[in-house]
């Protein structure tokens, strides 16, 4: 079985296979997500910007769906949504 590790900082990660997407402890925030195309472009944007900064996203919960309009035209796609992460440990 092998074991992948990286380095940011001073933490590193050895994680498994199987274990890629168990977290003992995971922690949750949320994100709104915007998108003029669609609900789901707003909610992988959203998925995708946090990525940038936040690692081993391992679930995501949609609470809701709104849209921005300026005269009865939708301009805006919005997506809420709770995001879980797994607490590294050393």
């Amino acid at each position: 079985m092998a074991q992948t590790t990286q380095q940011q900082g001073t933490r590193s990660d050895k994680r498994t296979a199987e274990s890629d997407t168990f977290h003992r402890t995971a922690k949750v925030t949320e994100l709104i997500g915007n998108s003029k195309e669609s609900f789901e472009a707003a909610v992988q944007n959203a998925l995708r910007d946090a990525s940038q900064t936040i690692r081993h996203i391992s679930g995501a919960d949609v609470v809701r769906f709104s849209v921005k309009c300026e005269e009865g035209d939708i301009i805006e796609y919005r997506a809420d949504l709770k995001i879980a992460f797994g607490i590294e440990r050393e």
